[in-house]
Formats: C-alpha cells, sequence, structure tokens
C-alpha cells in the first residue's frame, strides 16, 4: 500500500474497509473485564490514527476523487464513539474529552451538513452525531453546550420530518422528548456544586483521618462498579438513567477547577482550534491539562447496565468479580423495583430509538458470557435457606427486585441469594427499592467476605409521595440524591428549589454539612466499636463520602415529622454503625438542628428536648431569607391582612 503506484484513492479506501472492519469488531466487546480487550481496542484506534492522518495529508487529492465531506464527519465520528467507548471501559476521563474535542470539530465544520439536506443516510448520521455529543456533554457537565445541542437537535429533527416526509421520524422525537425530560429533572439547582470528588470542596484524600481499628487489617480501595438500573418509565437519556448519571459522576475525581471556571469559552466552540481539515490546533491541551491530578488513584472502572436481564447482570457480576485486584472492593448499586411495581411495557418506539443511535453501552449480552461461571438457581435449596429464614415475616412479593416486564419469579427477579456466592470478594452494595429490606439476608450469609450494605427505605417520604410520577420521583431517586446530592435532598424534601433559595444561606447550609460529615467521619475513624467492615473501607474517598452522607440521610429522614418514629421511612446499613451516630444523639440531632435553621424549617423537624444551638446575630437572617411555599403565602396574607 506504500508504494507509489498505488492511486490515492485506492489506499484510502483500503484503509477505510480495513478501519471499518475493526471497528465492527469492537463495537459490540461488553464494556467491562479489566484488560481482557486492550489489544482489540490498540488496533482499531491504531488504523484510525493512520487513516485520519491519510486523509489530512491526501485531502485535495481525495476531493477530487469524490470524497465528499459528510464521509470525513463519519471518520471523525467513528473515533469519537472509540473514545467514549474506551471511556466507558476504563472511566478514564481523558477519553471523554478527546470524544468531546472529535463531536465539537465535527458539528462546527458541519460535515453532515450538506448532505443531511438531501440524504435520509446522512440526515440520520447528523442526527446519530448530535444524540452521542449530548451524551459527552452531560457526562462532562458542560450544559451550555447541551442545551445549545438540544436546540439544534430540535431543529435537525424539524428538518429532517420537512425533507424526508416518507421517512419515520418518531424515534428522534422520542429522543428529543427524552433530552428534555431528563434536564428538566437534572435542573441546574442539582448542578449547584459538583457531583464529582472535587479537591476544592471535599476533603483531600491525603488527610482523611487515621482509622484506629484498621490496624492489621486491609485497607480496601474501590476499583469497579456496577450501575444498575430498572424501572419502568425511569427518567433518562439513551441508556443512561437519571440516578445512574449522578451515581456514575459521584464515583470520579472532579477535574481540579473546572467545574468553576467560566464557560463562555467552552460554549463559544474557541476553546480548541482544530484545523479546518480536522486536525488539533495548538489549544488542543485547554481540554486535556486538567483532567485529574496525576497524584490520585484512577477513577473506579464502573459497568452500566440498563435494564439488563438477570442472567446477564450476574454474568457481569461474576466477570467483574473474577478480574478484582487483590485490594480492590465492588460497588453494586441496583436501582429497581420490587412488591410496589405496575407492570407494563416501554412504548413500541423505545427499542427502536435506543438502536437507532447506538451510544455503545453494554446492554447486549456479552460474548463470553456462556464461558462465564454463573451461581445456583434461586430455586436451590441450601443458596435459598438464607434468604427464606430472614425474610418470612415480609410479603412474597418484597423477596427480589423485578428485571422484568412482567412475572413474579424465575428469569425476571433478582433475589438476594442471587449475590450470595460473590461475597468470597469484597462488596459494597447499595439497594434503593420498595423491596431494599430484604437484602438484608445477605448479612451474616456471606461466603467468606462481609458485605457492606447500604439499603433505601422501603417507602418514600410523604412529601416526595405527593409529587411522585405514576413509578418514579420526578427528579430522581430521593435516597440516591441523599447519597449524590445531600443538600439538594434535604432542601427539595423540605418543598425548596433553587427558585427560592439565596445562594449565600445555601452556600453557608454546604459550608456546615462538610463540616458536619467531616466530625462523623473522625468520629468513625477513632472508633473501638467500628466493624471491620466499615474499617476497611473508611480510607477509600468515594466510599467514605457515601457513608458519611447515608448517615445525615439517616438522621434527616429519622427527624423529619412526618417520618419520625416510622421505621419503613428510614434507611438501614449492614453492619450497622457505632452508636455514637445514631440520629437520636444530641451531636447528630444538633447537625441536623442547625442546618434546618439556617433554612428557616425547624417547624419540619422533631427534636429531643435540651438539643440547642447557641444564638448568634445571622440567626434571623438567615431564617427569614428563605420560606417553603406555605410560609410564603401566609406572610403574603398577613401583609394584605394590614
Amino acid at each position: 500500500m506504500a508504494q507509489s503506484n498505488i492511486p490515492v484513492s485506492e489506499a484510502y479506501w483500503f484503509l477505510v474497509d480495513k478501519a471499518d472492519k475493526k471497528f465492527s469488531r469492537v463495537r459490540d466487546l461488553p464494556c467491562y473485564g479489566r484488560n481482557r480487550y486492550d489489544t482489540y481496542f490498540n488496533k482499531v484506534f491504531k488504523v484510525y490514527t493512520e487513516l485520519w492522518k491519510f486523509q489530512q495529508e491526501h485531502r485535495q487529492k481525495l476531493v477530487e476523487a469524490g470524497l465528499r465531506r459528510w464521509e470525513i464527519g463519519e471518520i471523525a465520528s467513528r473515533i469519537a464513539q472509540l473514545y467514549y467507548g474506551h471511556y466507558l471501559r476504563t472511566s478514564e476521563a481523558s477519553y471523554l474529552s478527546e470524544a468531546y474535542i472529535f463531536y465539537e470539530a465535527i458539528l462546527s465544520r458541519e460535515y453532515f451538513k450538506d448532505g443531511s439536506l438531501q440524504e435520509l443516510n446522512s440526515a440520520n448520521k447528523q442526527l446519530r452525531c448530535i444524540a452521542r455529543f449530548l451524551i459527552v456533554c452531560l457526562i462532562l457537565n458542560r450544559r451550555e453546550m447541551v442545551h445549545r445541542l438540544v436546540n439544534q437537535l430540535k431543529m435537525s429533527v424539524d428538518d429532517y420530518k420537512r425533507n424526508f416526509q416518507d421517512a419515520d421520524f418518531k424515534e428522534w422525537k422520542q429522543v428529543v422528548q427524552e433530552i428534555v425530560r431528563f434536564l428538566r429533572a437534572d435542573t441546574a439547582f442539582m448542578n449547584i456544586r459538583p457531583l464529582r470528588y472535587s479537591l476544592v470542596i471535599d476533603t483531600p484524600p491525603d488527610s482523611l483521618p487515621h482509622v484506629a481499628s484498621l490496624e492489621g487489617k486491609r485497607n480496601l480501595k474501590l476499583r469497579d462498579a456496577i450501575l444498575s438500573s430498572y424501572h419502568h418509565n425511569e427518567v433518562k437519556f439513551t441508556e443512561l438513567t437519571l440516578d445512574v448519571f449522578r451515581m456514575l459522576q459521584c464515583l470520579e475525581w472532579e477535574p481540579s477547577g473546572s467545574f468553576y471556571q467560566t464557560s463562555g469559552t467552552l460554549a463559544s466552540g474557541n476553546a480548541t482550534s482544530i484545523g479546518q481539515n480536522g486536525g488539533s490546533g495548538p489549544n488542543r491541551m485547554n481540554y486535556l491539562q486538567d483532567i485529574r491530578d496525576q497524584s490520585l488513584e484512577p477513577n473506579p472502572r464502573k459497568a452500566i447496565l440498563y435494564h439488563p436481564s438477570v442472567t446477564h447482570f450476574l454474568a457481569v457480576l461474576a466477570t467483574i468479580c473474577e478480574d478484582l485486584p487483590p485490594d480492590g472492593i465492588l460497588l453494586i448499586y441496583l436501582s429497581s423495583s420490587g412488591k410496589g411495581v405496575r407492570t407494563f411495557s416501554l412504548p413500541s418506539t423505545s427499542n427502536a430509538t435506543t438502536n437507532s443511535y447506538d451510544m455503545g453501552t453494554s446492554n447486549e449480552m456479552a460474548s463470553d458470557a456462556q464461558s462465564t461461571s454463573l451461581p445456583g438457581s434461586p430455586c436451590d435449596a441450601q443458596a435459598f435457606s438464607p434468604c427464606q429464614n430472614k425474610e418470612n415475616h415480609e410479603n412474597s412479593n418484597a423477596g427480589f427486585l423485578r428485571m422484568g416486564t412482567r412475572g413474579n419469579g424465575g428469569l425476571n427477579c433478582l433475589y438476594p441469594c442471587d449475590l450470595i456466592p460473590f461475597t468470597r470478594r469484597p462488596l459494597f452494595f447499595i439497594v434503593d427499592s420498595d423491596s431494599s429490606q430484604a437484602f438484608k439476608a445477605i448479612h451474616e450469609a456471606d461466603k467468606g467476605e462481609p458485605a457492606a450494605i447500604l439499603l433505601s427505605p422501603s417507602t418514600l417520604s410523604p412529601s416526595a409521595a405527593t409529587i411522585v410520577d405514576s413509578s418514579r420521583h420526578p427528579s430522581g431517586s430521593q435516597f440516591t440524591m441523599f447519597l449524590t446530592a445531600p443538600l439538594q435532598a434535604f432542601c427539595l424534601l423540605l418543598g425548596f428549589s433553587g427558585t427560592n433559595i439565596e445562594m449565600d444561606v445555601y452556600y453557608k447550609a454546604e459550608k456546615l454539612l462538610a463540616s458536619s460529615l467531616n466530625d462523623w467521619g473522625s468520629t468513625l475513624a477513632t472508633s473501638d466499636t467500628l466493624h471491620p467492615v466499615w474499617a476497611q473501607i473508611l480510607s477509600d474517598p468515594f466510599l467514605r463520602r457515601l457513608l458519611l452522607r447515608f448517615i445525615f440521610c439517616r438522621a434527616v429522614l429519622a427527624l423529619y415529622a412526618p417520618t419520625f418514629n416510622k421505621k419503613e421511612f428510614l434507611p438501614e446499613c449492614l453492619p450497622p454503625l457505632p452508636a455514637n451516630i445514631l440520629p437520636t444523639t444530641p451531636a447528630s440531632q444538633t447537625v441536623i438542628l442547625q442546618i434546618s435553621r439556617i433554612f428557616g424549617a425547624t417547624d419540619h423537624f422533631i427534636f429531643s428536648d435540651g438539643i440547642v444551638v447557641p444564638e448568634n446575630r445571622h440567626d434571623v437572617e438567615d431564617s427569614t431569607a428563605i420560606r417553603s411555599p406555605e410560609a410564603h403565602k401566609a406572610h403574603v396574607g398577613e401583609e394584605n391582612g394590614h
């Protein structure tokens, strides 16, 4: 191919064909398993690097030979897909930024514009490119670009309908509806501060307190996570649900300072200078230089499973457990309905929508699943006995998570006993479900490694239940929100939103909450009664933060007047935490009292006699800076009465 007598166009199309074949091989590979497919990706990146360089060097000759702009855009789009896919497999943020660079170049150079007005195939390519770019921007939290892309997507779908009247545009209309609904739920209020672990506002890992009870025990690190969701009609965009989206970010490092930089440059597209041929300009490093402090541990790898079958979920779990490093612990986030779900199917357009712009997530069955050893059937008597003994008092429908559209057992249900065989490795469970209590069965039924377990309340708090839609809280799960954005969850519980909160008041509460969480962390670290399960993970910044936010969530809901002394509204953890951080302790009550006073909401909580906060000159000002909608109406009524 390197010989001079081979025409440039022939050499180019040979490379295109070679790249297409290798891309097809890696596109459907599962997004989990450490280093299992690195060889495949190295080869496909190599050939696309060669192809991209070749078309840059011979652009004029190729154009004369009939190369069209949308074909250049297709190559760039494939490269961006590869980078995004590699981010999903490694959780390395630099790959996400590389994907952003290529997608931004495609749209700024309008590679698909001319063809999208004349050819149906090119129009679909442009729409898929915008949809994929939206996902990348959402995860990178580039919100101004997200809103620009939403507007562009709406206009492109309108053009699609007008120019190709015979084409079925319903699936693209569904895509627009999904992103609008997603952004309506994930408001600016939910993004006041980054969900990622930020060294600007979170405790630096090297300053975490020493855990006294850890002597002679392992210091585990979060190396992998499985984020799985299965709810009907949940808020999502493509295969990324709102709750998984928040948990995904919560388990990554925030690039130092990037959340706080002005967004005007990014939104205008001037932050990177990409040449007319798509080559990298001199400002490319503006995106890459601030990715992550290299002294930090890598981001935990994450497998995102949207509406998985039970067998697929177990296959992924088995594979990741097999690959887990010796010092690693696996986080398993399960968000699914159990006893209180209505069994109906998603709209028929949803499957077509997902397939139409294939985001490269891992919902398909793994190619190596057949070689993976799976645990015993839920019907196996020996395996099921721990679950059965623990759950005799529960409703028969409360002992599992539903992972199917209908049916009460078998392939469509995940039982606690399905997970027990995997407790041969260190596991950290977060179960967000109305059937969460059934998963207490895992505790003390382990096969060698006691699991850390955080369980959501089995019932929504009354205030949240009043604004719930047909199946889910419109702003996402309350429990997951407390774990990923605790102060926002606190405000929404009380009926506040970003429109009726003064930012100086909010930031004062944020500072107080951060200080309180650190105090709880120090209390745990110095406790002689801290269970070894928690001692082993307390030095990991991600897991420590989740645990401390759980303590805050438990204290808030335990003292919240509508849920006071009602067990079904409270989250639980196993093994139990030390008694000196229970919600009933004066220290815990004081924290909630102080935060509620900042928002003027102490009457929403029930405190023990004698729990007081020293008066200070800011109390009156803080308590009148924000009002609940009911209090505001009452205040206006009093003024009108005068």
